[in-house]
C-alpha cells in the first residue's frame, strides 16, 4: 500500500482539487491520510464531504506546530509501506501512483525514488522541469547551483516508509526547508533511484509560503545555513574539498557572466558605431 499525506490549513481553495487528484489516479491499493492544523475556512467542511464518499480517505484535524508537525502525525498513522507528500496545491502526472507502485516491489528497503517535476507559474504554465538526477550526498553540498540538484517538490518523490526509522521524522521547528533536511538525510541511509519521467507537478504561485519565502531572499539563506551544518559534519578534508570546487565554481561563473557581459556591451557600442556611421 501506498500511503499519501497532504499536510493543510485554510487551503479551500485547493484542498478539493487535492483530494480529486488521488481519486483520479485510479489507485486501489492507497490511502490518502490528509491533517488539517485546525483550520477556519471551509477546508474541513470539504474534506468531509470527500471522506464521506471515499474510504481511502483519513483525516484529522486540530491545532499543531506547523507543516513538519502535520506531516509527523500523518507518517504515525500511515498502514502504507511506501509513503508520499502531496501539498495541498500540488499534483500529480497521470497513473503515477500506480507506476510506483509496480517500481518499489523490486527495491531495496530503504530506498528513495525520485522523479522529475514541473515548475507551475499562476496560470498553469510550465516554466521549468527539475530534473535531480545527481542525488549524492557530496554532490548535493558541492558547486553554486545547489538548490536545481535537489527535488523540488515531494510530488516528485517516494519513498519506505520505514526510512523514517532510521533517519527520524520531519523537523518540527523547521517550518520551510523540511525537505531540504529529509533529502540530506535520507540520502546517506537510503538507496537512490532516479527515473527520468516527470511524475509532481509544483505549483509556484504567487501567496503561497513558498512563493514569498523566495521573494523576501530568506529561502536561499535557509538554504545554505542547512548546507554549512552539514557540510561541518564532514571530515576536514572532504570540507576542504568542497569549498575549493565551490569557489572554482563561483570563479567560472563570475568569469563566465562577465564575458557575456562585456560582449553584449561591445555589440552594443559597434552597432551604435555603425549606425553613427552611415547616418
Amino acid at each position: 500500500m501506498i500511503s499519501i499525506i497532504t499536510p493543510v490549513y485554510n487551503a479551500e481553495r485547493f484542498i478539493g482539487s487535492c483530494i480529486q487528484v488521488v481519486i483520479d489516479q485510479n489507485c486501489l491499493n492507497i490511502e490518502h491520510i490528509i491533517i488539517d492544523g485546525g483550520s477556519t475556512d471551509r477546508t474541513v467542511e470539504i474534506v468531509k464531504q470527500y471522506a464521506e464518499k471515499y474510504s481511502h480517505i483519513r483525516w484529522i484535524s486540530e491545532k499543531d506546530k506547523g507543516q513538519s508537525d502535520a506531516m509527523n502525525k500523518g507518517i504515525a498513522m500511515a498502514k502504507g509501506e511506501i509513503l508520499g507528500i502531496l501539498n495541498v496545491d500540488d499534483f500529480y502526472q497521470p497513473n503515477v501512483l500506480n507506476r510506483i507502485l509496480k517500481i518499489f516491489p523490486s527495491l531495496p528497503e530503504p530506498t528513495l525514488l525520485v522523479g522529475n517535476c514541473n515548475v507551475l507559474n499562476d496560470q498553469d504554465n510550465i516554466v521549468q522541469i527539475n530534473k535531480p538526477n545527481n542525488l549524492n550526498f557530496l554532490a548535493l553540498l558541492t558547486g553554486i547551483e545547489h538548490i536545481s540538484t535537489f527535488p523540488y517538490n515531494p510530488s516528485a518523490y517516494f519513498y519506505h516508509t520505514s526510512l523514517h526509522q532510521t533517519i527520524g521524522l520531519y523537523k518540527v521547528d523547521e517550518h520551510y526547508a523540511m525537505d531540504i533536511d529529509f533529502i540530506l538525510r535520507a540520502v546517506q541511509v537510503a538507496t537512490v533511484n532516479y527515473v527520468d519521467e516527470i511524475w509532481g507537478n509544483f505549483r509556484l504561485i504567487k501567496g503561497t509560503k513558498t512563493f514569498n519565502d523566495l521573494q523576501s531572499g530568506q529561502c536561499g539563506y535557509r538554504f545554505f545555513q542547512i548546507l554549512k551544518q552539514y557540510r561541518k559534519q564532514l571530515p576536514l578534508s572532504q570540507q576542504i574539498r568542497i569549498n575549493t570546487v565551490e569557489k572554482r565554481a563561483h570563479l567560472q561563473y563570475f568569469l563566465t557572466k562577465n564575458i557575456k557581459y562585456s560582449m553584449r556591451f561591445l555589440k552594443r557600442r559597434i552597432s551604435s558605431f555603425l549606425k553613427a556611421t552611415y547616418i
